[in-house]
């Protein structure tokens, strides 16, 4: 479609740059390549900087900047800001444009709300991968390996749950194991929980209960666990294909998800212990 294109993967600090502009291609390599420890914030502010660069080159340029896992390098405090950073490209541009395209993707669920207050992005849902996507992921996988029909119930189509899978030689175990250390399910959280998590297990949508305590809701977000208030299964509300509309097996609710069934079974684990 005749747009510059600038990827860039905060989190992994990883890049593309589909432009003829070599500017652009230095810079993105000399940030990646840097060995400060200060590459992901680096990455964050040449963003906007390359954007303004592309958009200085020549009288009405079709630019799209694409930024993956950002608020998890400059922490939820600065997710507004930099938002609105972003937004002033479009709205205050150094020079006349075709067309622009800003797209700033983040499994940090509570930027959700903390940017939706303002009017500075139109926010979507992305689900996991579909049926069909997914399988031909699976079926790239070499070697032995369960039904894909098991590994969609221990996944419901989460690459990044599949490949922890695979990593791990399929030993559901360890991976439920390493989720609930790295998500800190601690015997003090799960035991002010309890109540609250036994029936979320059963029943996700036991968490959209006006009488869940809001303190519970954003832990749960914060640690990755939950997908709340989950838009209508209307395609215009997500990016690619929404979920279910309700399917018990794999953890999906009408208002409320658990991020894979492996979140789930941690939790469950975790309740147990």
């Amino acid at each position: 479609m005749n747009f510059d294109v600038i990827y860039v993967d905060v989190l992994h600090r990883e890049f593309l740059a589909h432009t003829n502009v070599e500017e652009v291609v230095k810079e993105l390599t000399n940030a990646i390549i840097d060995a400060t420890g200060y590459t992901p914030l680096k990455l964050v502010d040449l963003v906007i900087y390359l954007a303004n660069q592309l958009l200085k080159r020549w009288m009405r340029k079709k630019v799209a900047i694409l930024v993956d896992e950002v608020f998890q390098a400059i922490g939820l405090d600065k997710a507004e800001m930099y938002t609105k950073m972003l937004l002033n490209i479009i709205e205050y541009p150094p020079e006349p444009y075709e067309n622009i395209v800003i797209i700033v993707a983040t499994s940090e669920g509570l930027s959700r709300w903390r940017i939706g207050k303002h009017r500075w992005a139109e926010i979507m849902l992305m689900w996991n991968m579909s049926g069909k996507g997914f399988e031909e992921l699976y079926e790239r996988i070499p070697g032995p390996k369960p039904s894909f029909d098991e590994v969609w119930r221990l996944t419901s189509g989460n690459p990044d749950a599949l490949s922890k899978l695979y990593q791990a030689e399929w030993d559901v175990n360890k991976v439920v194991t390493e989720l609930i250390k790295s998500k800190q399910l601690v015997p003090s959280f799960v035991a002010r929980w309890r109540k609250w998590l036994e029936l979320a297990v059963e029943n996700p949508d036991h968490l959209w209960s006006p009488d869940v305590p809001q303190e519970l809701i954003n832990e749960l977000i914060e640690r990755n666990l939950i997908v709340c208030d989950l838009y209508p299964r209307e395609h215009k509300f997500w990016v690619d294909e929404p979920p279910p509309e309700k399917d018990p097996e794999i953890g999906v609710g009408k208002f409320v998800a658990w991020q894979t069934p492996l979140h789930r079974e941690a939790v469950r684990i975790a309740l147990h212990a």
